[in-house]
């Protein structure tokens, strides 16, 4: 028996070592890669944790905005946020949730290791034991919005077991909260195995009734399609994500299960780094060719997003020419229009640049977090090699990629973002802006232009909606014409389970099991 087969077979064994009733068995192309809800702003990381963990303010099942440990929140001054904070609330190991939990969270996630960072925030203060102002500095409108992404942790435990500050991503490191959990959800962390699996067990001291029937979940990463499919047939596991397109009328025809698709928020583009004088990956020396737009527009116009469409993707994709979805505040639809394909213009446009003969680029794909990602990133390969330029293709597991990625150790590389605050200024901020120009500290490329800059600050303390509109179009043009990354597709989700499994299914790719429930047999 080869490696490859000891894998497989150890990894169908464990999923089927926990087979309670109310056991939901879940398996994802991916793992988290930490249990810590500050170290990394990953999606399969937040959907994760977020059942663990809780913030001031979350979604609901239509993806508004919800009370969960805030009861309440209003602006008291332009730059001053007040929110009362929900009382009986207790953490898993019963130390009592109060302010100063709050204060130490937000801190804790705006420390330089952190990917959650949010220079808006100038002070959290404790007003009393159940009292909390956000103080920013200037008006950002969309605060509440903005922090759903930030979990609160025990101040107490994080001292006690020396996670004071969430260990860096880029370094690879870890502490005792990379691995070990203290939330106030409605699932707690039983057992922790990097790569093999992770349980979660029920909080039966949440505080509020559940809808959800599940006394544990067992989620399981299992990379490869075949197996995860063949798993979710043979009755090893109950609920998967994302199931494979070529897959879908398979499953959908066995009649004993359900495949659920629906558009994702996420967006799948193309990041160049434009900022180092000499690429760190191609055989151009002295010169960084991805800093010259024409060499962009090239790459951009080589590719044929129709055959990525229709063959990769098999039609559960939508082709954009914007870096946010339809659904997304400050969308513009008549602005959603790509560059033509065409290879011809595309070798112009490198001879226009130096580059008669193109060049040799690397390149970096995850092949275990976005749908067919390796795939694209292959067919982007092919289709960049008939315009001249040779692509050297690095694809790795996205445990290795997005610390590179977030250590900014790649020349060109294929990556996707949801605008978690269903705003466009998150995806400005976060993946357009210049990396490190005090937004989310996030952005991975080096696409920086000042002007653009300016506006995305602007936008951030904008309360009147017809000029924050007008911004946020102006930046989304400056970009386009800037061709500062290369939108490709908006991604379709496909979620496939047992018909016995009842759940609700979210745009933003988020899995909450509290709105989860098995029937039995």
């Amino acid at each position: 028996m080869s490696p490859r087969t000891i894998l497989i077979a150890g990894t169908l064994a464990l999923l089927c070592a926990s087979t309670t009733a109310a056991t939901l068995r879940v398996a994802n192309a991916g793992d988290a890669l930490s249990m810590d809800p500050h170290a990394l702003l990953e999606g399969v990381q937040l959907s994760l944790n977020s059942n663990i963990y809780e913030p001031l303010v979350d979604w609901d099942k239509q993806m508004k905005l919800a009370p969960v440990l805030a009861t309440g929140w209003r602006r008291t001054a332009p730059t001053v946020w007040r929110f009362d904070l929900r009382r009986g609330v207790r953490f898993h190991d019963g130390t009592p949730f109060t302010a100063d939990d709050v204060v130490f969270s937000f801190e804790r996630a705006n420390t330089k290791g952190s990917d959650l960072r949010n220079e808006s925030i100038k002070e959290v203060r404790r007003i009393d034991d159940a009292t909390v102002e956000i103080v920013t500095r200037e008006p950002f409108p969309i605060l509440p919005e903005a922090i759903t992404i930030v979990y609160m942790m025990s101040r107490k435990w994080c001292v006690e077991n020396k996670a004071e500050m969430p260990a860096d991503a880029r370094k690879g490191l870890e502490n005792s909260a990379s691995f070990r959990a203290n939330g106030t959800g409605p699932f707690r962390l039983r057992e922790r195995q990097a790569s093999l699996r992770t349980v979660l067990a029920r909080n039966t001291h949440y505080w509020q009734k559940l809808e959800s029937n599940l006394d544990e979940v067992v989620f399981t990463p299992i990379a490869n399609d075949a197996t995860r499919v063949s798993a979710l047939l043979s009755g090893d596991i109950d609920l998967m994500e994302p199931a494979p397109l070529r897959d879908v009328d398979r499953i959908r025809s066995s009649g004993k299960f359900t495949v659920l698709q629906g558009p994702d928020l996420r967006i799948i583009f193309l990041g160049m780094d434009q900022q180092r004088d000499e690429l760190l990956y191609s055989n151009v020396k002295g010169a960084n060719p991805l800093k010259d737009r024409r060499v962009r527009q090239a790459i951009y116009q080589a590719i044929d997003i129709e055959t990525i469409r229709s063959r990769v993707m098999r039609n559960a994709a939508v082709p954009t020419g914007l870096m946010i979805a339809p659904g997304i505040r400050g969308f513009q639809a008549d602005m959603n229009v790509r560059l033509p394909y065409d290879p011809v213009a595309a070798r112009k446009l490198l001879a226009e640049a130096g580059y008669p003969n193109g060049f040799e680029l690397g390149m970096n794909c995850p092949n275990d977090r976005y749908v067919n990602d390796a795939a694209i990133c292959q067919a982007v390969s092919a289709q960049l090699a008939r315009a001249g330029i040779t692509v050297e293709l690095r694809i790795e597991s996205k445990s290795l990629y997005f610390p590179r990625l977030r250590r900014r150790d790649t020349s060109f590389y294929l990556t996707g973002w949801t605008s978690i605050t269903q705003d466009a200024h998150f995806t400005l901020a976060g993946v357009m802006a210049t990396p490190d120009g005090g937004f989310y500290g996030v952005a991975n490329g080096g696409y920086s232009n000042p002007k653009f800059d300016e506006l995305a600050h602007k936008i951030e303390s904008e309360i009147d909606h017809v000029r924050r509109e007008a911004m946020i179009r102006e930046a989304f043009k400056i970009h386009q014409d800037d061709i500062g990354h290369i939108p490709l597709h908006q991604q379709t989700l496909a979620w496939a389970f047992s018909n016995r499994v009842t759940l609700v299914q979210l745009p933003s790719n988020r899995m909450p099991f509290k709105w989860v429930s098995l029937v039995s047999r």
